[in-house]
């Protein structure tokens, strides 16, 4: 997907607590950025007023949730997701192929019955933040994340979603075997000159975009530098130097 413009490459994370900080935020990155991530903080905050009111701004939401539950329960958000107009929301693929598929089914169902736009469904990989010994130790599983990320991404193409998140780490194994058309969201992404913190499986933004992801979701590699305006251009220019 290398003809997508910078502008779409780049979610800007919303991870505040109230719509006056997150809207200030859209406002100010309005020039450079065409998507913002809503997540469970401002979610749980705002409702999902918030969401209109950053489609008033003429901009894209990536809603953040990461549904996780029973089928039916799943699906129903799903629906509710999709009339909030969002450009892309996620739920968790451990959640299983039935739960994905009955979500995707609904959303479809609901877009053709009430003529609306169909939102891009992602499926939640394994957490940037948790790491492979974590995975292991401490979650029980017996193989690699590498390995579990690669059967959850292909659950979820099999269950018609369009694309999953996932980090650098895993982006390559995942472009080589879903193909260009599956989307790719990256989280835990770190320049270079940023300090270590939560994330654990992290990567530069080009080579994030090398390794072929689509977008990137930033939050702290932005808004929590003392310049965030100069710290987006210059991921801006590493995006489009790879």
């Amino acid at each position: 997907m290398s003809s997508i413009s910078v502008e779409d490459r780049v979610i800007l994370a919303l991870d505040v607590s109230s719509s006056e900080q997150a809207l200030s935020i859209v406002d100010r990155f309005s020039s450079m950025v065409n998507t913002f991530k809503v997540g469970l903080e401002l979610f749980t905050a705002e409702g999902p007023g918030i969401i209109e009111k950053i489609h008033q701004r003429s901009k894209k939401v990536f809603l953040d949730l990461k549904f996780h539950d029973i089928p039916n329960t799943v699906a129903r958000a799903a629906v509710q997701a999709t009339r909030l107009g969002v450009h892309m929301f996620n739920l968790h693929a451990s959640g299983g192929m039935e739960m994905m598929k009955r979500a995707t089914e609904a959303v479809v169902e609901t877009c053709l019955k009430e003529n609306l736009s169909r939102p891009k469904i992602l499926a939640v990989t394994v957490l940037t933040s948790i790491s492979d010994e974590e995975f292991r130790k401490e979650m029980g599983y017996q193989h690699s994340i590498r390995t579990h990320v690669k059967h959850l991404a292909n659950m979820a193409a099999e269950a018609g979603l369009d694309g999953v998140v996932a980090s650098g780490y895993e982006v390559s194994l995942i472009r080589k075997k879903m193909g260009e058309a599956f989307i790719i969201v990256t989280p835990g992404i770190r320049p270079t000159w940023m300090p270590p913190d939560d994330q654990k499986r992290k990567v530069t933004p080009k080579e994030a975009i090398r390794l072929g992801a689509d977008y990137l979701v930033l939050g702290r590699a932005v808004l929590g530098q003392k310049d965030p305006e100069k710290a987006l251009e210059l991921i801006r220019l590493e995006i489009l130097s790879a």
